[in-house]
């Protein structure tokens, strides 16, 4: 066991033997055996503990052996109790999601403020064709099918080699102490069910369900490699990063075959899931305005384009400013100065960098989202346009839009920031002193624009 622990490790280059690792300990026997084989092997760790206070006193138990065993082998020890049940109903989650969100923040948390390399879990061959036959029936794509990886970011699985039965025969022979877990029996659990109703039924099936399900994981591990690998090409292809969005071409999105599956793998990183599929479709179909939000993105369309938003980005802008020095407590700007205007004086122009009279500035300065409605006279004309029909002529994206800020001056409209000031507010002969603003270049108001 030891050895094919060691090979495992070396195999996937799980941990380096010169850095500390922190393990996560429940006390139950697969951490156990986890822990003994670390000491084994010689590897640096410490060990963490939670409490998720589920289990009345036996929790506490857990949380009282664990420490006595690290205690008597100074094995540095963390441990911490969490209220499980208010976290879950507080973000209306399950108890098991509620569980794993808490302690895997905890044990980053932990690793950061440590230094620890890697924290690793006791996750064995047993959890991982679990959680394959859970995402099969919940509904997921291929990589859903692939089972858990030996290594996910920070988090590593050094025994996810191992069957529960190996395990079970190691600790017998090591007498390694460990608590008994009652809940693992409880089938209101899904993972339980699985475990302790259907495993069983599909061993009467085939004797050696785990090896088969196992070899069949690795080769969908396989297959999921080579489907990630088109799709990333194909997505690049298709699709550019803006400064807050992403574009895709939907003249090539619809050259490509109509298949579903090929739409999920392409659009999956944006928070589509198998189940919204087909409404991310309807809205590929449908009128430019059509769109759909998943957990993390806004996705639209916008005449031949899909536009791809974090939902974080969508957010309102409001500030106020009081005088002209004022401008650099705002992340926008990069320069405000006050110059006086004398003959031969440079306006400068640019989409970056405006000038107004400073004399015709009114405070306190506003800037804010633009409003239907809103209108300005575009430096140069002696009429006034509605900025939705200028955003219009100007070809602006729906993206576009909703990111254009305004900055008003006496309630009126003095610069389409990041693209045209208002000609009221221009310097003339008769200025005695210009207001000089410059963007900081982290916002733009029409890129492509921009770059011509």
């Amino acid at each position: 066991m030891l050895a094919e622990f060691q090979n495992y490790i070396e195999e996937h280059s799980l941990i380096n033997i010169d850095k500390r690792i922190l393990l996560a300990v429940s006390g139950g026997m697969d951490s156990m055996v986890m822990t003994d084989l670390c000491i084994a092997a010689g590897i640096k760790f410490a060990a963490a503990h939670c409490n998720f206070c589920l289990r009345g006193t036996e929790s506490d138990k857990d949380e009282v052996f664990v420490r006595g065993f690290m205690d008597s082998r100074k094995i540095p020890f963390f441990s911490k109790k969490f209220d499980t049940v208010t976290y879950a109903r507080k973000n209306h989650i399950s108890i098991e999601m509620a569980a794993r969100e808490l302690r895997y923040k905890w044990f980053e948390t932990i690793r950061t403020e440590n230094a620890f390399s890697s924290v690793a879990v006791a996750h064995n061959l047993n959890d991982n064709i679990e959680t394959m036959l859970l995402n099969l029936v919940r509904g997921t794509g291929i990589a859903g099918l692939t089972g858990m990886k030996p290594r996910n970011g920070n988090i590593i699985r050094p025994l996810l080699f191992a069957s529960r039965q190996k395990i079970r025969d190691y600790c017998i022979q090591r007498k390694i102490p460990y608590r008994e877990d009652l809940s693992n029996a409880d089938t209101k659990y899904h993972r339980n069910k699985i475990r302790n109703l259907v495993m069983p039924v599909l061993r009467e099936i085939n004797p050696s369900v785990e090896t088969t399900l196992n070899e069949t994981a690795k080769r969908l591990k396989g297959s999921y490699d080579i489907i990630e690998s088109y799709t990333e090409s194909l997505r690049s292809k298709i699709s550019s990063a803006r400064q807050t969005y992403i574009v895709l071409d939907l003249n090539q999105l619809n050259e490509l075959p109509e298949n579903e599956s090929l739409l999920f793998e392409l659009m999956k990183p944006y928070g589509i899931t198998a189940s919204t599929t087909m409404d991310l479709n309807k809205v590929i179909k449908g009128r430019t305005g059509s769109q759909i939000f998943t957990s993390t993105h806004r996705i639209l369309k916008n005449r031949e384009q899909l536009i791809v938003m974090p939902i974080t980005e969508t957010g309102n802008t409001c500030y106020e400013i009081t005088s002209a020095d004022r401008f650099m407590e705002i992340p926008l700007f990069k320069s405000a100065e006050l110059i006086a205007v004398m003959q031969g004086f440079d306006v400068r122009t640019g989409k970056d960098i405006a000038h107004f009279d400073a004399g015709k500035i009114i405070y306190p300065v506003m800037i804010r989202n633009w409003q239907h409605g809103d209108s300005f006279q575009p430096l140069g004309m002696k009429h006034f346009k509605k900025l939705s029909d200028y955003f219009t002529d100007r070809k602006y994206s729906l993206a576009e839009k909703e990111k254009a800020l305004v900055m008003i001056s006496g309630g009126k409209i003095a610069w389409l920031i990041g693209e045209r000031i208002d000609d009221r507010f221009k310097i003339t002969a008769e200025s005695k002193q210009a207001l000089r603003l410059e963007l900081n270049g982290c916002y733009k108001m029409h890129p492509e624009l921009n770059q011509t």
